[in-house]
Protein backbone atom coordinates (compact mmCIF):
# COMPACT_ATOMS: atom_id res chain seq x y z
CA UNK A 1 0.00 0.00 0.00
CA UNK A 2 1.27 3.44 -0.91
CA UNK A 3 2.26 5.52 2.10
CA UNK A 4 0.64 8.92 2.71
CA UNK A 5 3.23 11.67 2.39
CA UNK A 6 2.94 14.24 5.18
CA UNK A 7 4.76 17.56 5.53
CA UNK A 8 4.62 19.72 8.67
CA UNK A 9 5.39 23.31 7.68
CA UNK A 10 6.54 24.93 10.91
CA UNK A 11 7.53 21.72 12.63
CA UNK A 12 9.89 23.41 15.09
CA UNK A 13 7.05 25.14 16.95
CA UNK A 14 5.14 23.66 19.89
CA UNK A 15 2.15 22.52 17.82
CA UNK A 16 4.32 21.25 14.95
CA UNK A 17 6.52 19.18 17.25
CA UNK A 18 3.45 17.75 18.95
CA UNK A 19 1.88 16.77 15.62
CA UNK A 20 5.09 15.07 14.48
CA UNK A 21 5.28 13.15 17.75
CA UNK A 22 1.71 11.93 17.32
CA UNK A 23 2.23 10.89 13.69
CA UNK A 24 5.45 9.07 14.63
CA UNK A 25 3.50 6.76 16.93
CA UNK A 26 3.38 3.02 16.28
CA UNK A 27 -0.17 3.05 14.85
CA UNK A 28 0.88 5.42 12.04
CA UNK A 29 4.36 4.05 11.33
CA UNK A 30 3.49 1.76 8.43
CA UNK A 31 1.06 4.13 6.73
CA UNK A 32 2.91 7.44 6.64
CA UNK A 33 6.03 8.97 5.18
CA UNK A 34 6.82 12.15 7.07
CA UNK A 35 8.79 14.51 4.86
CA UNK A 36 11.59 16.30 6.68
CA UNK A 37 12.99 19.64 5.54
CA UNK A 38 16.52 20.60 6.59
CA UNK A 39 16.29 23.01 9.56
CA UNK A 40 18.46 25.61 7.82
CA UNK A 41 16.04 25.65 4.86
CA UNK A 42 12.79 25.71 6.84
CA UNK A 43 12.25 29.40 6.06
CA UNK A 44 13.30 29.16 2.42
CA UNK A 45 10.17 29.62 0.28
CA UNK A 46 11.53 27.71 -2.72
CA UNK A 47 12.48 24.72 -0.58
CA UNK A 48 9.19 24.77 1.31
CA UNK A 49 7.36 24.89 -2.02
CA UNK A 50 8.99 21.60 -3.07
CA UNK A 51 7.94 19.87 0.12
CA UNK A 52 4.45 21.34 0.13
CA UNK A 53 3.78 20.16 -3.40
CA UNK A 54 5.29 16.73 -2.80
CA UNK A 55 3.01 16.03 0.16
CA UNK A 56 -0.40 14.41 0.13
CA UNK A 57 -1.33 16.34 3.27
CA UNK A 58 0.46 19.36 4.73
CA UNK A 59 0.04 20.71 8.24
CA UNK A 60 0.59 24.46 8.60
CA UNK A 61 1.88 25.37 12.07
CA UNK A 62 2.87 28.92 11.27
CA UNK A 63 2.12 32.60 11.89
CA UNK A 64 -0.91 33.72 9.90
CA UNK A 65 0.90 35.55 7.10
CA UNK A 66 3.36 32.72 6.57
CA UNK A 67 0.48 30.21 6.51
CA UNK A 68 -1.16 32.24 3.74
CA UNK A 69 2.14 32.23 1.86
CA UNK A 70 2.33 28.44 2.16
CA UNK A 71 -1.11 28.09 0.57
CA UNK A 72 0.02 30.29 -2.33
CA UNK A 73 3.10 28.08 -2.81
CA UNK A 74 0.95 25.04 -3.48
CA UNK A 75 0.08 24.27 -7.09
CA UNK A 76 -3.72 24.46 -7.18
CA UNK A 77 -4.14 22.91 -10.64
CA UNK A 78 -5.18 19.35 -11.39
CA UNK A 79 -6.62 16.69 -9.11
CA UNK A 80 -3.53 15.97 -7.05
CA UNK A 81 -3.43 19.22 -5.09
CA UNK A 82 -1.92 18.86 -1.64
CA UNK A 83 -4.59 18.78 1.07
CA UNK A 84 -4.00 21.27 3.88
CA UNK A 85 -4.70 21.27 7.60
CA UNK A 86 -4.02 24.79 8.85
CA UNK A 87 -3.49 25.21 12.60
CA UNK A 88 -3.09 29.00 12.35
CA UNK A 89 -5.79 31.66 12.61
CA UNK A 90 -5.42 32.61 8.95
CA UNK A 91 -8.38 30.74 7.43
CA UNK A 92 -10.77 29.92 10.30
CA UNK A 93 -13.58 32.20 9.13
CA UNK A 94 -12.83 31.90 5.42
CA UNK A 95 -15.96 30.41 3.77
CA UNK A 96 -13.78 28.58 1.25
CA UNK A 97 -12.22 26.55 4.06
CA UNK A 98 -13.73 23.79 6.16
CA UNK A 99 -13.88 24.41 9.89
CA UNK A 100 -12.11 21.46 11.52
CA UNK A 101 -14.41 20.67 14.43
CA UNK A 102 -16.06 17.31 13.56
CA UNK A 103 -18.17 17.03 16.72
CA UNK A 104 -20.23 20.12 15.87
CA UNK A 105 -22.43 18.12 13.49
CA UNK A 106 -22.44 15.17 11.11
CA UNK A 107 -22.27 17.74 8.32
CA UNK A 108 -19.04 19.15 9.75
CA UNK A 109 -17.48 15.70 10.03
CA UNK A 110 -18.47 14.70 6.48
CA UNK A 111 -17.19 17.96 5.05
CA UNK A 112 -13.82 17.48 6.74
CA UNK A 113 -13.50 13.99 5.26
CA UNK A 114 -13.68 15.25 1.69
CA UNK A 115 -12.07 18.66 2.08
CA UNK A 116 -8.79 19.84 0.62
CA UNK A 117 -8.64 22.90 2.89
CA UNK A 118 -9.29 22.44 6.62
CA UNK A 119 -8.68 25.08 9.27
CA UNK A 120 -8.61 23.74 12.82
CA UNK A 121 -10.15 25.73 15.71
CA UNK A 122 -8.25 27.92 18.13
CA UNK A 123 -7.84 26.54 21.64
CA UNK A 124 -10.08 28.99 23.54
CA UNK A 125 -12.49 29.02 20.60
CA UNK A 126 -12.83 25.22 20.81
CA UNK A 127 -14.33 25.50 24.28
CA UNK A 128 -16.50 28.49 23.42
CA UNK A 129 -17.85 26.95 20.22
CA UNK A 130 -18.53 23.60 21.89
CA UNK A 131 -20.65 25.37 24.50
CA UNK A 132 -22.48 27.96 22.40
CA UNK A 133 -22.93 26.40 18.93
CA UNK A 134 -25.55 23.80 19.98
CA UNK A 135 -27.53 26.41 21.94
CA UNK A 136 -27.74 28.82 18.99
CA UNK A 137 -28.37 26.11 16.39
CA UNK A 138 -31.22 24.65 18.45
CA UNK A 139 -32.79 28.07 18.99
CA UNK A 140 -32.39 27.77 22.76
CA UNK A 141 -30.10 30.81 22.77
CA UNK A 142 -30.78 33.82 20.55
CA UNK A 143 -28.15 34.70 17.96
CA UNK A 144 -28.21 38.30 19.21
CA UNK A 145 -27.37 37.31 22.80
CA UNK A 146 -24.69 39.33 24.56
CA UNK A 147 -22.16 36.77 25.79
CA UNK A 148 -19.27 37.09 28.21
CA UNK A 149 -16.56 34.44 28.36
CA UNK A 150 -13.46 33.88 30.45
CA UNK A 151 -10.76 31.28 30.08
CA UNK A 152 -7.54 30.12 31.70
CA UNK A 153 -4.74 28.28 29.91
CA UNK A 154 -1.33 26.83 30.58
CA UNK A 155 1.59 28.76 29.14
CA UNK A 156 2.33 26.24 26.36
CA UNK A 157 -0.31 27.95 24.25
CA UNK A 158 1.69 31.17 24.18
CA UNK A 159 4.44 29.87 21.87
CA UNK A 160 8.14 29.02 22.14
CA UNK A 161 9.37 32.42 23.32
CA UNK A 162 6.88 32.56 26.19
CA UNK A 163 7.55 28.93 27.12
CA UNK A 164 11.25 29.72 27.45
CA UNK A 165 10.41 32.79 29.54
CA UNK A 166 8.17 30.80 31.88
CA UNK A 167 10.76 28.05 32.26
CA UNK A 168 13.70 30.41 32.81
CA UNK A 169 15.46 30.16 36.19
CA UNK A 170 15.60 33.95 36.56
CA UNK A 171 12.12 34.73 35.29
CA UNK A 172 9.96 37.67 36.35
CA UNK A 173 8.18 36.82 39.65
CA UNK A 174 4.87 37.94 38.09
CA UNK A 175 4.94 34.81 35.93
CA UNK A 176 4.20 32.80 39.05
CA UNK A 177 0.60 34.02 39.05
CA UNK A 178 -2.25 34.08 36.57
CA UNK A 179 -1.99 37.00 34.12
CA UNK A 180 -4.89 38.57 32.29
CA UNK A 181 -4.30 39.69 28.71
CA UNK A 182 -6.21 40.95 25.65
CA UNK A 183 -7.52 43.60 28.04
CA UNK A 184 -8.60 45.84 25.17
CA UNK A 185 -10.98 43.14 23.93
CA UNK A 186 -8.93 42.33 20.85
CA UNK A 187 -8.10 38.63 20.64
CA UNK A 188 -7.52 36.53 17.53
CA UNK A 189 -10.14 33.93 18.56
CA UNK A 190 -13.05 36.37 18.87
CA UNK A 191 -13.96 36.53 15.14
CA UNK A 192 -14.02 32.73 15.06
CA UNK A 193 -16.20 32.51 18.18
CA UNK A 194 -18.73 34.90 16.68
CA UNK A 195 -18.79 33.59 13.11
CA UNK A 196 -18.81 29.84 13.73
CA UNK A 197 -21.58 30.09 16.34
CA UNK A 198 -23.71 32.36 14.15
CA UNK A 199 -23.69 35.21 16.68
CA UNK A 200 -24.55 38.78 15.76
CA UNK A 201 -22.40 40.35 18.48
CA UNK A 202 -18.76 39.94 19.42
CA UNK A 203 -18.43 38.10 22.73
CA UNK A 204 -16.64 39.79 25.59
CA UNK A 205 -13.62 37.59 26.17
CA UNK A 206 -11.25 37.61 29.15
CA UNK A 207 -8.34 35.12 28.85
CA UNK A 208 -5.78 34.33 31.54
CA UNK A 209 -2.42 32.61 31.13
CA UNK A 210 -1.13 30.81 34.22
CA UNK A 211 1.97 29.12 35.58
CA UNK A 212 1.44 25.52 34.44
CA UNK A 213 2.30 23.90 31.11
CA UNK A 214 -0.93 22.69 29.47
CA UNK A 215 -4.64 22.31 30.01
CA UNK A 216 -7.42 24.89 29.95
CA UNK A 217 -10.90 25.87 31.06
CA UNK A 218 -13.35 28.07 29.15
CA UNK A 219 -16.45 29.31 30.99
CA UNK A 220 -19.53 31.29 29.97
CA UNK A 221 -21.91 32.77 32.58
CA UNK A 222 -25.58 33.23 31.67
CA UNK A 223 -27.86 35.45 33.77
CA UNK A 224 -31.59 34.64 33.95
CA UNK A 225 -31.72 32.53 30.77
CA UNK A 226 -35.04 31.35 29.33
CA UNK A 227 -33.98 27.71 29.82
CA UNK A 228 -32.84 25.55 32.71
CA UNK A 229 -29.58 23.80 33.45
CA UNK A 230 -31.33 20.47 32.77
CA UNK A 231 -32.38 21.74 29.32
CA UNK A 232 -28.76 22.51 28.48
CA UNK A 233 -27.41 19.21 29.81
CA UNK A 234 -29.96 17.23 27.82
CA UNK A 235 -29.16 19.19 24.66
CA UNK A 236 -25.41 18.68 25.09
CA UNK A 237 -25.80 14.95 25.77
CA UNK A 238 -27.81 14.45 22.60
CA UNK A 239 -25.64 16.73 20.47
CA UNK A 240 -22.32 15.18 21.53
CA UNK A 241 -23.39 11.58 21.85
CA UNK A 242 -20.64 9.11 20.84
CA UNK A 243 -17.99 11.80 20.38
CA UNK A 244 -14.86 12.90 22.20
CA UNK A 245 -16.92 15.51 24.06
CA UNK A 246 -18.47 14.23 27.29
CA UNK A 247 -21.10 15.96 29.42
CA UNK A 248 -20.07 15.47 33.03
CA UNK A 249 -22.10 15.50 36.23
CA UNK A 250 -21.51 18.81 38.02
CA UNK A 251 -23.17 17.87 41.31
CA UNK A 252 -20.91 18.18 44.34
CA UNK A 253 -18.02 19.82 42.48
CA UNK A 254 -16.57 22.78 44.38
CA UNK A 255 -13.26 23.16 42.54
CA UNK A 256 -12.41 22.58 38.88
CA UNK A 257 -8.70 22.37 38.01
CA UNK A 258 -7.65 23.58 34.58
CA UNK A 259 -4.88 21.02 34.04
CA UNK A 260 -6.88 17.81 34.66
CA UNK A 261 -7.31 17.13 30.92
CA UNK A 262 -3.66 17.78 30.08
CA UNK A 263 -2.34 15.32 27.46
CA UNK A 264 -5.86 14.25 26.50
CA UNK A 265 -7.62 14.73 23.15
CA UNK A 266 -11.06 14.72 24.76
CA UNK A 267 -13.21 17.51 26.17
CA UNK A 268 -15.46 17.69 29.21
CA UNK A 269 -18.54 19.93 29.46
CA UNK A 270 -20.08 21.02 32.75
CA UNK A 271 -23.30 22.91 33.46
CA UNK A 272 -23.31 24.57 36.89
CA UNK A 273 -26.32 26.47 38.19
CA UNK A 274 -28.02 27.82 41.29
CA UNK A 275 -31.14 25.90 42.40
CA UNK A 276 -33.50 27.95 40.25
CA UNK A 277 -31.26 28.12 37.15
CA UNK A 278 -31.29 31.91 37.46
CA UNK A 279 -27.53 31.83 36.97
CA UNK A 280 -25.96 29.13 34.79
CA UNK A 281 -22.25 28.62 34.25
CA UNK A 282 -21.28 26.68 31.11
CA UNK A 283 -17.77 25.24 31.31
CA UNK A 284 -15.50 23.32 28.93
CA UNK A 285 -12.33 21.64 30.18
CA UNK A 286 -9.73 20.23 27.79
CA UNK A 287 -6.08 20.38 26.77
CA UNK A 288 -4.96 23.44 24.83
CA UNK A 289 -2.41 21.22 23.02
CA UNK A 290 -4.76 18.25 22.61
CA UNK A 291 -8.33 19.01 21.62
CA UNK A 292 -7.26 22.65 21.40
CA UNK A 293 -4.41 22.30 18.89
CA UNK A 294 -2.31 19.34 17.68
CA UNK A 295 -4.79 16.70 18.82
CA UNK A 296 -7.57 18.43 16.88
CA UNK A 297 -5.37 18.68 13.78
CA UNK A 298 -4.54 14.96 13.88
CA UNK A 299 -8.22 14.17 14.47
CA UNK A 300 -9.02 15.97 11.20
CA UNK A 301 -6.13 14.13 9.53
CA UNK A 302 -7.64 10.81 10.62
CA UNK A 303 -10.97 11.75 9.08
CA UNK A 304 -9.38 12.97 5.85
CA UNK A 305 -7.41 9.74 5.46
CA UNK A 306 -10.34 7.49 6.33
CA UNK A 307 -9.06 6.39 9.70
CA UNK A 308 -11.30 7.28 12.64
CA UNK A 309 -13.16 10.05 14.45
Amino acid sequence: MKKIKVFIDGESGTVGLNIRERLSAENYKNDLEILKIAPELSENADERKKFLNNADIAFLCLPDEVAKQSVELIDSTGNTTTRIIDASTAHRINPDWTYGFPELSKKHAEKIKGSKRVSTPGCYASGFVALIYPLVQSGMLSSDALISCFGISGYSGAGKAFIEEYQSADRNPELGSGRMYALGQVHKHQPEMKTVCGLKNDPMFNPIIDDYYNGMIVSIPLMKPSFTASDVKNLYKKHYENTRIEVKDSEGITFLAANTMANSDDMELYVFADPGSERILLTARFDNLGKGASGAAVQCFDLMTGEKL
